[in-house]
């Protein structure tokens, strides 16, 4: 029985020492304000996209701008409710939205700060959207079912849900001393949608084109360039070491992201998962074959948006992604201040689509886009 006691001990002491716990190296972290919290609700598009049209302040001008996630959530909301009633109800009609959303909604409505919008109502602190898509789409069912016995105009019936829940929106406010209309305050930003492109890899469509991708929260049709798996992590690293921030959309279903453990991975054998979160484990090698079939079993979904702000490198010499959530700062349930790192395995194969500056694109990617 000793012998046998010191066998496992060796042996429980040669796994430990095989299994490394990860430590970071900082190599690339750009401009970006504090994590926040989307609370009780599905709008991670704007809060992502928001953060990262911030860091495209930051970048240009150096003004720390707190923009107002929720005035995006106001404005599309009508969009939807139009999408949805044209199509007859044959349409989802959810919280969810995509990055274009916003940069649509920055084009037709401009942009306002945090402060003269927040979408919080009778001194609430946190985001609470539980009963919005229902009350709205009791709106748009009855009108679906007798559009010309409707008794009122479901478009102002509409705005009254969500004057109500978020708050009515102001045509002018006041932000550090200076009277703006949102038109105007994008102006003083400096940002223009025409810069931002959204690309993806599918193997589905021809490279060098754009389409559009046929995901349940694209109700706005929006359009994504696509290019071969590897230009993709070319053109995030690229856009990195030139201090253009990324947004990303990507699935976090898997068991291998974990926002408790801020990593994100996907470990070649599923015995490994579990370490994985918290030791470095050998990385599946994924291939566009792969990546599709994920995407059209949907294994890989677009769960989730989010902000990639920098790189870091684990002391292996593998890369990560510095990924900026939106599900708040330390807590039980968070930590690395509410970062992801994200390995490049993991980016490759749960990535939806990411959104970049034009000017981050190398200039033969820009032609072969034709951009």
């Amino acid at each position: 029985m000793k012998k046998y006691s010191i066998f496992l001990l060796l042996v429980a002491f040669t796994s430990v020492s095989f299994a490394q716990a990860y430590k970071f190296e900082t190599k690339i972290d750009l401009g970006a304000l504090d994590v926040l919290s989307q609370g009780n609700t599905g709008t991670c598009w704007s809060f992502s996209t928001s953060s990262f049209l911030e860091s495209e302040i930051l970048r240009t001008t150096s003004k720390h701008i707190d923009l107002s996630e929720m005035y995006n959530v106001r404005q599309t909301y009508p969009l939807k409710s139009w999408n949805y009633v044209m199509r007859q109800g044959k349409a989802q009609f959810s919280e969810g939205g995509l990055a274009h959303d916003v940069i649509n909604s920055m084009e037709a409505y401009g942009l306002v700060p945090n402060e003269a919008y927040t979408g919080l109502l009778k001194r609430e602190t946190k985001h609470d959207h539980s009963e919005i898509v229902d009350e709205l789409k009791t709106i748009l069912d009855a009108y679906i079912k007798n559009p010309k016995t409707y008794d009122g105009d479901w478009k102002a019936d509409v705005s009254k849900v969500l004057d109500k829940e978020l708050g009515e929106v102001k045509t002018n406010f006041t932000y550090e001393g200076v009277s703006y209309t949102p038109q105007s305050f994008l102006a003083m930003t400096g940002l223009k949608a025409s810069n931002y492109v959204t690309i993806t890899s599918f193997t589905h469509q021809p490279y060098n084109t754009s389409f559009i991708l046929d995901i349940p929260d694209n109700f706005s049709n929006g359009r994504f360039y696509n290019v071969e798996l590897d230009d993709l992590v070319d053109i995030t690293n690229d856009a990195l070491k030139k201090g253009f921030t990324v947004e990303l959309d990507c699935d976090v279903s898997e068991k291998t992201f974990s926002s408790k453990y801020g990593v994100a991975v996907m470990p070649k054998d599923e015995k490994d998962y579990d370490a994985a979160l918290k030791s470095i484990e050998k990385e599946l090698k994924v291939t566009p074959e792969y990546r599709q079939k994920e995407f059209e079993n949907f294994d890989t979904t677009d769960d989730h948006l989010m902000h990639i702000v920098g790189l870091v490198e684990d002391q292996k010499g593998n890369s990560y992604y510095k990924v900026k959530n939106s599900w708040g700062g330390n807590s039980d349930k968070v930590s690395n201040d509410g970062y992801i790192y994200m390995s490049e395995a993991y980016f490759k194969l749960k990535t939806i689509s990411i959104m970049v500056h034009k000017d981050a694109l190398s200039r033969s990617i820009k032609k072969d886009l034709s951009l």
